[in-house]
């Protein structure tokens, strides 16, 4: 274990002895801990829970509509934030649609939702569609406008044709803007898909933490709680991982701490060099002059 990943455990632990501490001798300052439910009986409904069947068919169920939801918006949101983009047409004919749209919260469609799809499970599938639709057409669209039109002159001027420059110029190109936006859009689906499953669900972790609620079971609400944070984590690390595996080919920079005075940098990837270290102090290194070759 480095010494990085042995700082994460131990803030961690740090919290979580913090927490038992507050709850345990009920601290009633500002915030009142007295009702808060111990890290201990947290664990121990976690435990039981862990070994049921209900815990795991909401999980699947969750999943299932988070991945749903999101693959869809995924492909949705690159196919028109790019044709937005490069489409004077499409511009004019979705753009304002879209604008008006985008500012209305995905869970503010709840009720639309209900009124238009024939079940709830649909219904939370589209929430979870819209709330990671815009993140991603939007970062999209600015990332295939901000491209350098010199990539794209190099690749006609050598015959491509328009899907050709789509697929080797303006993807590409966009990836690193277009991954953000899944990036945002992950997390922002989580909200909302747990909101609609509050809401209007049936089964569910945001179901089962809302029922947990009502009938003042605690330690179960807290249960619900850290498993939306782990599963959040752990699909937003895949998107990350999956990021990084289709973009190896740019570099990537690791800043190495100050040593002596110098900065150092190192690039990874693309077979590139590392830059040579410069002075945090001074005077910038002379270049020599070049000397004519006589006769």
């Amino acid at each position: 274990m480095t010494a990085r990943h042995a700082l994460r455990v131990l803030s961690l632990a740090a919290a979580l002895g913090l927490w038992q501490l507050l709850t345990e001798f009920d601290i009633n300052l500002w915030l009142r801990f007295e009702q808060f439910p111990t890290v201990v009986d947290v664990a121990r409904e976690f435990g039981e829970r862990i070994g049921s069947g209900p815990y795991w068919q909401d999980l699947t169920d969750s999943l299932t509509r988070i991945v749903t939801g999101f693959a869809l918006a995924a492909v949705a949101g690159v196919a028109v934030g790019t044709a937005i983009a490069r489409s004077r047409l499409a511009a004019d004919l979705l753009g304002p649609v879209l604008e008006v749209l985008r500012p209305i919260p995905a869970i503010a469609l709840v009720p639309v939702a209900i009124l238009l799809f024939p079940s709830n499970e649909q219904g939370i599938v589209f929430i979870t569609f819209t709330a990671a639709f815009f993140p991603v057409m939007v970062s999209t669209r600015h990332a295939v406008r901000a491209l350098t039109p010199v990539w794209e002159e190099a690749v006609l001027t050598m015959g491509a044709g328009r899907w050709r420059v789509l697929g080797s110029v303006v993807l590409p190109g966009a990836l690193p803007g277009i991954l953000g936006g899944l990036s945002v859009g992950i997390g922002v689906s989580w909200i909302c898909v747990i909101s609609a499953e509050m809401i209007s669900g049936e089964y569910g972790v945001g179901y089962r933490t809302w029922q947990d609620y009502t009938v003042v079971d605690y330690p179960g609400v807290f249960v619900g709680m850290a498993t939306i944070g782990v599963l959040g984590w752990l699909t937003s690390t895949a998107v990350e991982l999956a990021g990084r595996r289709v973009t190896r080919w740019l570099p990537r920079t690791e800043h190495v701490p100050a040593t002596g005075g110098v900065r150092r940098a190192r690039v990874r990837g693309a077979g590139l060099s590392p830059t040579p270290p410069l002075p945090v102090t001074g005077a910038p290194p002379q270049t020599p002059l070049l000397k004519r070759r006589r006769g």
